[in-house]
């Protein structure tokens, strides 16, 4: 049990929580957003939880979709699904019984955030396939793991208003920018082997539209913050985004596989920069 355990947790990446730290940051960010201050206790558990608990579903659906493809990738050969230690049968298994438990924390909220989690659902499951058919599957990426924003003010307000969706513009460029940087490091085999992915794409033109894509990421967040946040508070969240975006420049534009990982690695301390900016912006207000 304990070595079926390890599997378990292996195949959820329970030891690289950077995953879901990239969902959690944005999907907090729109909670304190939306409630214009801290959402209360019940909200941030539901979605904290829920975040891990979806993120960690989204895995083994996605190792499930990709065993075939995964093995011939020296990243990721040594996943258990595509290793065979575990079945198809128990990671599908696995992803159902998580996506239940937080489709159960969805429950104690309200309709609105019921009926946006069957969409958040579609989304998730529709994402493994799309590195088949899509040129840049980053961009579906991009919208599921952004929807967490939508789902946060329907939680709140019972709505999702356009500000929401502005937010998810914007959060898709961000997610552009580091699935980017993650798929330049794989770039290779996945030529070899036929996939699609944004860094294959966009060829020579990757480095700078990572950079692009962070700066759009700013702008639309800072516009719309704005008008809710001290300009102080604000402003430094900002320039604190900016100069770690400047750094992972410096870490992709020699396209190495180590820096190309790194930088996607360290992307959720961008995340939770915003979202302390956020955070305090409403607090002191």
């Amino acid at each position: 049990m304990k070595a079926k355990l390890g599997l378990y947790l292996d195949l959820i990446r329970w030891d690289r929580p950077a995953g879901w730290l990239l969902l959690l940051w944005p999907t907090l960010s729109a909670l304190w957003i939306a409630a214009q201050g801290f959402p209360g206790w019940h909200l941030l558990a539901v979605f904290t939880l829920g975040t891990v608990l979806m993120r960690s579903a989204g895995c083994c659906v996605n190792d499930v979709a990709d065993r075939d493809f995964d093995k011939h990738v020296r990243r990721t050969a040594q996943r258990p699904v595509t290793r065979g230690a575990v079945s198809v049968k128990e990671a599908l298994a696995v992803g159902a019984v998580l996506a239940l438990l937080a489709f159960l924390l969805v429950l104690t909220t309200n309709m609105a955030a019921i009926q946006w989690s069957f969409a958040a659902l579609a989304i998730s499951l529709l994402y493994p396939f799309a590195k088949r058919y899509v040129s840049m599957p980053q961009a579906v990426l991009g919208i599921a793991f952004s929807f967490g924003i939508p789902m946060a003010f329907a939680a709140v307000q019972s709505n999702v208003p356009l500000v929401a969706w502005v937010l998810l513009l914007g959060n898709l460029f961000w997610v552009l920018a580091y699935d980017t940087e993650y798929a330049m490091v794989d770039r290779d085999d996945d030529i070899r082997i036929g996939m699609k992915t944004s860094a294959i794409t966009l060829g020579r033109a990757d480095v700078p539209m990572v950079m692009l894509c962070y700066a759009a990421f700013l702008l639309i967040w800072g516009t719309v913050l704005a008008s809710s946040i001290p300009p102080a508070v604000l402003g430094v969240a900002l320039a604190a985004c900016a100069a770690q975006a400047a750094w992972h420049y410096t870490l992709i534009r020699d396209r190495s596989r180590e820096g190309c990982f790194k930088a996607f690695r360290l992307n959720h301390w961008i995340g939770f920069t915003m979202f302390a900016g956020v955070a305090a912006g409403y607090a002191l207000r």
